[in-house]
Formats: structure tokens, C-alpha cells, sequence
């Protein structure tokens, strides 16, 4: 697992509620660099992110957004709570999302209106909501649950526990042989 900062190196505390194509542009320069490495399959390499990050994952592998500007692709993404308005569901590589019904920075109605639109079955795009879940859902840090910029985030337990399990797996995304249920 490779973690990028993103803000950081840009000198930025907080991009939220913008849109910020450098987390996108950096998940494939990591691409490029892990592929190049002796101990890691270049074809088995997935995005994920949290938030910001799971919305940056989505962009990164929106067919026709900027995954178009590089050759090497990524297996599979993976994005916790991300904000699914303005995102297609015409995925460039099997996509997952996890989010929480109770989530009011990134609302779960969002990701099923995204998910419900046209798409082709090429790269399937499977979404968990995880009922009584808010943001930041897998976070035990945020126990017992706080105040951001006026939302609730609170670590759950069973939803971290369940969407740990679906990342561990996600194999399933790329192996079509394997059954995955769908959205749920």
C-alpha cells in the first residue's frame, strides 16, 4: 500500500469542496511509480480513498475524464464516502463504493443516483450503504463521534468491519468468475 499526500507538497491544509484534479493526476503518478517496482504486478494496481480521495478515485477512473491522458490503467477503485454528484457511472475499471445512509457531507442518495444511471456493464460499479453509517464510518479515531464543519462523522463498528472485508476482497472486482453482489 502506497499512501499519497496530496496537499502536503502544494502547501494546502484542505481542498474540500473544490474541485481538485491534482489528487487524480498524483494517484497516477504513483501508478507509474509502483508499477516500475520488482515486487508489484503492474496489472494488479487499485485506487482507493477516503472522502475527497474517494471522489478523486472516481475522477481518476471516470471513462473520458483524465484517465484518458494516461496508457497505464488501474485495476480497480475504491472509494469510501466520496461525493458522487457530477460523476458518471461509465467506469474505466470495476469501481466500489462504500457509504453511509446517515453520511450528511456526502449523501448516500447521491452515489444511487449516480449508480443508477445509464452505464455500459464493461467496468460495473458496485455501491454499499451501510445503514446508521455516517462519514468517517471506518475511522475507530473518530470514537465517540465529532462535530467538522458542521457534520457528523462517527466511527461504526460493523460498517468498518464489513467494508474492510469487501476492500480485502476485492478481487471480486477484477475477476469476473468471482460473485460479488451487486448494489445493495
Amino acid at each position: 500500500m502506497l499512501t499519497v499526500d496530496s496537499l502536503g507538497p502544494r502547501h494546502s491544509s484542505s481542498e474540500c469542496g473544490r474541485f481538485f484534479i491534482g489528487q487524480a493526476i498524483d494517484a497516477y503518478a504513483a501508478l507509474q511509480y509502483l508499477s516500475q517496482l520488482p515486487f508489484v504486478d503492474p496489472d494488479r494496481i487499485a485506487v482507493l480513498g477516503n472522502s475527497m480521495g474517494g471522489s478523486s478515485a472516481l475522477f481518476a477512473v471516470e471513462r473520458g475524464a483524465i484517465e484518458k491522458m494516461f496508457d497505464r490503467k488501474f485495476r480497480a477503485a475504491i472509494a469510501y464516502y466520496p461525493w458522487c454528484r457530477s460523476h458518471s457511472a461509465m467506469m474505466s475499471t470495476p469501481t466500489l463504493i462504500l457509504i453511509g445512509d446517515a453520511d450528511d457531507w456526502n449523501p448516500a442518495a447521491a452515489c444511487r443516483e449516480m449508480v443508477a444511471q445509464p452505464h455500459d456493464d464493461e467496468a460495473r460499479v458496485d455501491l454499499y450503504v451501510y445503514p446508521g453509517a455516517h462519514h468517517g464510518f471506518n475511522f475507530r479515531e473518530l470514537q465517540p463521534g465529532i462535530r467538522v464543519l458542521g457534520h457528523w462523522l462517527e466511527y461504526n463498528e460493523p460498517a468498518a468491519s464489513d467494508a474492510w472485508k469487501k476492500v480485502r476482497t476485492a478481487e471480486n472486482l477484477v475477476n469476473p468468475t468471482m460473485d460479488m453482489p451487486g448494489a445493495h
